[in-house]
C-alpha cells in the first residue's frame, strides 16, 4: 500500500518494503527523517537512529508528537502513511520547478464529462481509512467502525459549518437593542441586586429564544399549509374539495 509514495520519494526498495517487519519499519522512519522530513537537527536524531535500541519505540512516539501527527504508535500503518504524505509534501516544496514542468496526464476521450472522484474509491483501502481518520481527528468527529459513515459525517460538518455561506453567516454581527432592566419586572427577589440583574438578563435571553422558536414554528406551519391547503372548488357539485 506504500509502494506508490515510496517510489515517488526514491526509496531504495519500495517493492520489498514490509511494514510489519520491525527492522524495515524502523529503517524507513529513520530514512524519512534523514532524507525528506528533516524535522530534527542532525545532532538530535541519535535516539531515532539507534534502531536496535529497546528505547526506540519511545523515541518514535516522541517523534510523532513533535510532528503533531494525528496517529499514535499503535496505529502503525496510518502513522506511516501520514509521514509519507508529509515527506511527499516537503519533497514537492523543495523541488517546485521540477514538478511544475512535469507533462500532464493524457486526457481521456470523455474529457467533457464530469468524473465522480469517488467512483473508484476503495473504502477498505488503508490509505482511505487513514485519510478519513486524520480528517475526523482534525474536525473532532467521533470515530465509527464504518469509515463511510465517518466520511458522511465529515461531509455534513463541512457543508453546515465550513461552507462559505456558513462562515459568512457566522461572521455576521448581530446588533442588539439596548434594554433598560429596571423596566422589566423579574417576578421574584434573590436578595442580591447583582443576582437579580443576572436573572433578568437570562429571562430576556430566554424570551428571545422562544420568539425565534415561535417564528420557526410559524414558518413550518405555513410551509405545511402550502402543501396540503390547496382546495379546488367545483361549483357543479356545490362543495369545496378535490
Amino acid at each position: 500500500m506504500f509502494r506508490r509514495k515510496l517510489t515517488a520519494l526514491d526509496y531504495h526498495d519500495p517493492s520489498g518494503f514490509d511494514c510489519s517487519d520491525e527492522t524495515h519499519f524502523r529503517n524507513c522512519i529513520v530514512w524519512l527523517e534523514d532524507q525528506k522530513i528533516r524535522h530534527y537537527k542532525i545532532e538530535d536524531r541519535g535516539n531515532l537512529r539507534n534502531i536496535p535500541s529497546s528505547e526506540w519505540p519511545k523515541a518514535y512516539e516522541k517523534y510523532l508528537q513533535d510532528l503533531t501527527c494525528p496517529f499514535g504508535v499503535q496505529e502503525r500503518k496510518e502513522a506511516l502513511d501520514w509521514l509519507l504524505g508529509l515527506a511527499v509534501r516537503y519533497e514537492y516544496g523543495d523541488n517546485v520547478d521540477k514538478y511544475k514542468n512535469c507533462p500532464p496526464l493524457a486526457a481521456s476521450g470523455n474529457g467533457d464529462r464530469a468524473v465522480d472522484p469517488l467512483i473508484n474509491l476503495d473504502s477498505n483501502s488503508p490509505d482511505f481509512k487513514a485519510g478519513v481518520t486524520a480528517l475526523a481527528n482534525i474536525l473532532k468527529i467521533q470515530r465509527h467502525d464504518d469509515y463511510l459513515v465517518m466520511l458522511k459525517a465529515i461531509r455534513i460538518l463541512i457543508q453546515e459549518r465550513l461552507s462559505p455561506e456558513a462562515i459568512t453567516k457566522a461572521n455576521q454581527n448581530r446588533e442588539g437593542v439596548p434594554v433598560a432592566l429596571d423596566k422589566h419586572v423579574l417576578g421574584f427577589d434573590t436578595g442580591d441586586a447583582t443576582l437579580n440583574e443576572a436573572a433578568q438578563i437570562l429571562r430576556l435571553l430566554h424570551i428571545e429564544e422562544l420568539r425565534e422558536l415561535q417564528t420557526k414554528i410559524n414558518e413550518a406551519i405555513v410551509a405545511v399549509q402550502a402543501i396540503i391547503a390547496d382546495p379546488k372548488t367545483d361549483h357543479r357539485l356545490g362543495k369545496v374539495g378535490r
